[in-house]
């Protein structure tokens, strides 16, 4: 292996390493997707790089443009494309890495106008699959001067792909994760808060939780925060009844 193909190879392995970290890190999905694309970048010296994901809350699902350590307006732009559009969409239906030495040149790709406007010339795009041979994005790259990419570049590059691919997931799951939790710990606050407004107010379980939410709307806070603030009067009264009680016990 040549000289520059060694730094390259270890330029690589290091932004493995950097993106294997990432996955048990507490980073934000927006932090990481950054962290991917800047790593990448500087590692393989490339004028861009940028990285899509696939929305499939989108009703047909769209590849949305999610992180680029660009910071030309023209590019960061939001973005989005069908599955089957342009060259992400090529390599999304494929699941192949797709190479263009010329992007002027291609039928394929789509962004022309801008690619004259950034001065981008030769491209790759590698497809984010996880073990399950599903495709969650694609990880493009893009060159200001005429660059074939060799086929150790591509396999570095769908390593730290795949690798970024398992992080992006494990971050989402952890997000998911997150989000069920604090579900089932508003539940639990609302609950009780139900059963002290019934104590109190004299209130059906269903009229309980109307009054909350009622409460909710009016005050512009969340039935959370409501429930919260039930509980916490509660407390306050319990503890400011104790004095009271003491006097009692003492006379």
């Amino acid at each position: 292996m040549e000289k520059i193909e060694q730094t390259t190879y270890d330029g690589y392995i290091k932004a493995l390493t950097d993106i294997s970290r990432a996955i048990t890190s507490d980073l934000f999905l927006e932090d990481l997707l950054k962290l991917i694309v800047m790593v990448t970048a500087k590692v393989t010296g490339v004028e861009i790089c940028s990285l899509w994901l696939i929305d499939e809350n989108e009703k047909p699902p769209k590849i949305r443009l999610k992180a680029t350590q660009s910071i030309d307006p023209e590019y960061i732009k939001d973005r989005s494309l069908n599955l089957n559009e342009g060259v992400v969409g090529v390599v999304v239906t494929t699941k192949r890495p797709i190479t263009i030495k010329n992007v002027l040149r291609s039928k394929r790709f789509k962004e022309k106008e801008m690619a004259r406007k950034l001065k981008l010339i030769s491209m790759v795009g590698v497809p984010l699959q996880l073990k399950n041979e599903k495709i969650i994005g694609v990880l493009n790259c893009f060159t200001a001067i005429p660059h074939t990419f060799s086929r150790t570049e591509i396999n570095l590059l769908t390593a730290v792909a795949n690798q970024a691919a398992v992080a992006i997931m494990n971050t989402e799951l952890m997000l998911k994760a997150k989000i069920i939790q604090e579900e089932l710990e508003t539940r639990k606050l609302i609950e009780r808060a139900k059963e002290i407004l019934t104590r109190r107010r004299s209130l059906d379980v269903d009229s309980a939780f109307r009054w909350i939410q009622k409460r909710s709307m009016d005050s512009r806070k969340s039935m959370r925060e409501v429930a919260e603030a039930i509980l916490l009067s509660e407390d306050l009264g319990y503890y400011s009844s104790i004095p009271h009680a003491l006097k009692k016990e003492n006379k």
